[in-house]
């Protein structure tokens, strides 16, 4: 991680960090591969891959057809040969047609062969709402991944986060399913050496502490969630807020520490409540904590349909209201 200490006080986005997250890695290692589609002489959609092609030439940052099942075989094919390919799937629900790639093969290679075979894939992709992208390119498809066991599923919250946690999926021999959100693409933020707690993958940080009620969020939802224990400080109630960070492996232990203290809490998320995320949470949190819980866990989450069009996503997402709605329901 020494690479990036040197800019420790830049203010950077995002795109930014990830940018030199990438560019880090493959000075340091390589074996480290970048590609996918548009992510070459282009730098990507959202330029997340801008100069790699340049610093490091074609054999190590390119293009490929617009056939993601493609792009992840070959990918997978690669670690046989010890390579660490980092593939982009351009937009969240560009990614389907690699599935059957990823939970037949990624995910269980390295379990078939006892470990024999490392499969050091990361695969980064822009997910979830804000923007006002139509289908297909505002998906959140993040519990597909976290139902697939031999699968890790980050996704960072921040942009010193997005940084960290990139240069620790690349650097692990298990895939990583790397989500970042495109709405917090843009946010501007110093690049700070995190400290050694936040460093390890995995661990969930807390963003806020309170003693009312804990909000359990993660990605693009982190902001939606700060801002709701705001608006519920100025009503006199102390809300803290969990950022996991990583949904596979999640952080029981960070969750339940804090519902000892609250006995109260809220998962928020923007992907569907139904056999989302935080219905796995919920459950988890309440087999661990239902003796010391004042209400049950509730979600704030997105609805149960396909992502809606542009003009109606602001009813579609978890909302401030609609947290302090749930706020109200067990406080």
């Amino acid at each position: 991680m020494n690479a990036g200490a040197d800019i420790a006080t830049t203010t950077v986005t995002m795109v930014d960090a990830l940018n030199l997250a990438l560019r880090d890695s493959m000075t340091e290692d390589e074996n480290v591969v970048v590609f996918g589609e548009d992510v070459g002489v282009l730098g990507g959609v959202f330029r997340v891959t801008s100069g790699l092609t340049e610093t490091f030439g074609k054999d190590r940052c390119f293009d490929m057809p617009i056939a993601e099942a493609g792009i992840m075989g070959v990918a997978i094919g690669m670690t046989a040969l010890g390579l660490r390919p980092v593939v982009e799937m351009q937009f969240d629900a560009f990614g389907y047609p690699a599935m059957e790639q990823m939970f037949s093969h990624l995910a269980k290679l390295r379990n078939r062969t006892e470990g024999r075979w490392p499969v050091p894939i990361v695969v980064r992709v822009p997910y979830g709402g804000g923007i006002g992208a139509v289908e297909h390119h505002s998906d959140s498809s993040e519990a597909y991944f976290a139902q697939t066991p031999g699968l890790k599923v980050y996704t960072p919250a921040t942009v010193g986060d997005a940084y960290t946690l990139l240069r620790e999926a690349i650097a692990q021999d298990d895939p990583v399913i790397f989500f970042e959100p495109k709405r917090l693409y843009w946010e501007k933020a110093e690049l700070p050496v995190p400290e050694a707690a936040e460093a390890v993958p995995g661990r969930a940080v807390i963003r806020r502490e309170g003693e009312d009620a804990t909000l359990i969020t993660y990605g693009p939802s982190l902001s939606v969630c700060l801002a709701a224990a705001k608006a519920a400080a100025a009503e006199g109630y102390d809300v803290g807020v969990i950022d996991l960070r990583s949904v596979v492996p999640f952080d029981e232990g960070t969750a339940a520490d804090a519902l000892a203290r609250t006995g109260r809490g809220i998962v928020v998320h923007e992907s569907a409540g139904y056999c989302g995320v935080g219905a796995e949470i919920t459950a988890r949190l309440t087999e661990l904590c239902f003796d010391i819980l004042e209400a049950p866990i509730q979600r704030v989450t997105g609805r149960d349909i396909p992502y809606p069009p542009p003009h109606l996503e602001h009813h579609h997402l978890p909302s401030v209201s609609r947290i302090l709605d749930a706020l109200a329901d067990i406080l």
